[in-house]
């Protein structure tokens, strides 16, 4: 299973993301202290292993060193267990090590120990939420970086008819239209006489004030 993925820990999160890898076409090895939560997911992935991860001998059977990337999944309540399997994966040299950690405090523990990256699920769902409610004409939103969000917007009933140059999207507002997506297709670099119809959805990247001012108009 070279150059492919390990999910440790099984509960819901870390069944959701072995499955969406395998559905993905990833090859996946999922691992869990408990047997029956490694039988759930043993007719879907390539491998299961039910193996202590804190235990060095079981992680030499393990072979993970093969693996490009090994996902630490455990909840909030293995918060011990998932310090101690990140250090030791560390230790053995696996190229990426994506970590769940459970508060802000236990994310900084984990990198300390060895963790490449840390996700805090909970938290990055709640935010999400919070930017819906608040901003529901922002379909969908991605962080770029600090100063930068990359979002789907439905089209401000005002730009509707109109071209993109007599709309200057990037003058007026200081955004960028990267596409449209029209219907099921995604249309890419319009023209400047190219014109916004009823139902287009906008793909614009700028600060995140400058997108919210565009969706605000929506």
């Amino acid at each position: 299973m070279s150059g492919e993925f390990a999910v440790i820990g099984l509960g819901q999160f870390g069944r959701a993301v072995a499955l969406s890898l395998v559905r993905e076409g990833a090859a996946v090895l999922a691992i869990d202290q408990l047997e029956e939560r490694a039988q759930l997911v043993e007719s879907e992935v390539d491998a299961v292993a039910c193996a202590d991860a804190t235990d060095e001998r079981a992680l030499n059977e393990l072979g993970l060193e093969r693996m490009s990337c090994v996902v630490v999944a455990m909840g909030a309540r293995a918060r011990e267990t998932s310090i101690l399997t990140t250090s030791l994966l560390r230790q053995r040299g696996i190229p990426r090590i994506i970590s769940r950690a459970a508060n802000e405090l236990h994310a900084r523990v984990l990198l300390a120990v060895g963790a490449h990256e840390v996700i805090n699920p909970e938290m990055q769902m709640g935010q999400r939420l919070a930017r819906n409610l608040a901003h529901p004409t922002i379909l969908e939103q991605i962080a770029l970086d600090e100063n930068t969000n990359l979002v789907e917007v439905a089209t401000p009933e005002q730009f509707i008819g109109k071209t993109m140059a007599e709309i200057d999207m990037k003058r007026r507002y200081g955004v960028s239209v990267i596409a449209v997506r029209r219907g099921g297709q995604v249309i890419p670099q319009l023209a400047v006489d190219d014109r916004l119809a009823r139902g287009d959805r906008l793909l614009i990247v700028g600060p995140p004030a400058s997108v919210r001012r565009v969706a605000s108009l929506a």
